[in-house]
């Protein structure tokens, strides 16, 4: 049985797999053709974190894999009264087929996998983001951007940062980090994606210099800078990120043919402009479409090998 934590618990070659089966069912999809890969089977979606994007697409995903998922809010469950985690993991895993877990702390998703008996899905969790770089690259297949591409990050080195961090270093492309100072990655994340870009080639560049970043570059992308529970740093982070907006200024420094992504929710004039992302909204707007198609891919997957 195999959870999906994290990208670097899986090869590149297991990736693509998840990929392919997900450019798979999305034309399906598109064709309104619904195969019930996962026919009656359960998903448990617990949320300690709220959401949009992954609450309604691993919900419709499900579904339209012939399954059903329940959500379940940290006020839904006893977990929101204390009951430990690792209780919570055999009790559900023991009623439904796959869990999604959105939450805080990575060990919390690791104690639930350690001790679930069915398959467990990081929906986010405040040191990684997998689902959504699937995503990403997914999107960057479909804009022509996946052939040793050139990519920038610009902003804060939170879970989008650490997450093309492992993306970069396993696919084996160039990846430009740029984040004020004080902001940066956690150096064991670093240290991580250089030692298996060591092995699949990647070129991973560390910056303090946005526009240094983003020169030449095919993908251009960021995230909020004020992440949820940090909302009482807003003031501080909007005067340490001066500079790092992506802007048209900035996303002229980019190939004439760049794309911009974003995670979304975004928050116009800070991380990015109203114009780069109405310029782009094609690329953005794809890419949160995908995250219904690249995980119904993932879950497939998971399924498959159990």
């Amino acid at each position: 049985m195999r959870h999906f934590l994290t990208l670097a618990d899986f090869t590149k070659h297991e990736l693509l797999e998840m990929i392919s089966l997900a450019q798979k069912i999305k034309k399906q999809t598109l064709e309104r053709k619904y195969v019930p890969y996962m026919q009656h089977k359960t998903l448990g979606m617990i949320f300690e974190k709220s959401s949009t994007r992954t609450r309604v697409s691993f919900e419709v995903g499900i579904y339209q894999l012939g399954g059903i998922g329940l959500f379940l809010s940290k006020n839904d469950i006893q977990l929101g009264r204390g009951e430990p985690m690792k209780d919570t993991a055999r009790v559900i895993s023991r009623m439904v087929d796959m869990v999604m877990i959105r939450t805080f702390e990575q060990s919390k998703l690791e104690e639930f996998a350690a001790f679930s008996k069915v398959p467990v899905i990081n929906g986010l969790t405040d040191s990684y983001h997998p689902v959504q770089l699937l995503t990403d690259y997914l999107t960057m297949i479909e804009f022509h951007k996946s052939e040793n591409p050139i990519v920038a990050y610009v902003g804060d080195g939170n879970n989008m940062a650490a997450s093309w961090l492992m993306l970069a270093s396993i696919m084996g492309f160039e990846l430009r980090l740029a984040t004020p100072k004080g902001y940066e990655c956690d150096a064991k994340v670093v240290a991580k994606a250089l030692e298996i870009a060591d092995t699949s080639g990647a070129k991973i560049i560390i910056l303090n210099d946005p526009k240094e970043a983003v020169i030449g570059a095919d993908v251009v992308t960021t995230d909020t800078w004020i992440s949820m529970g940090k909302e009482d740093e807003k003031v501080k982070r909007v005067a340490d990120f001066k500079g790092y907006m992506v802007d048209s200024d900035m996303m002229q420094l980019a190939k004439d043919d760049a794309i911009f992504l974003h995670c979304l929710p975004a928050y116009r004039g800070y991380e990015v402009s109203d114009e780069v992302l109405e310029a782009h909204a094609d690329a953005v707007f794809s890419e949160a479409e995908n995250r219904l198609h690249m995980q119904k891919g993932i879950m497939v997957w998971l399924d498959a090998h159990r």
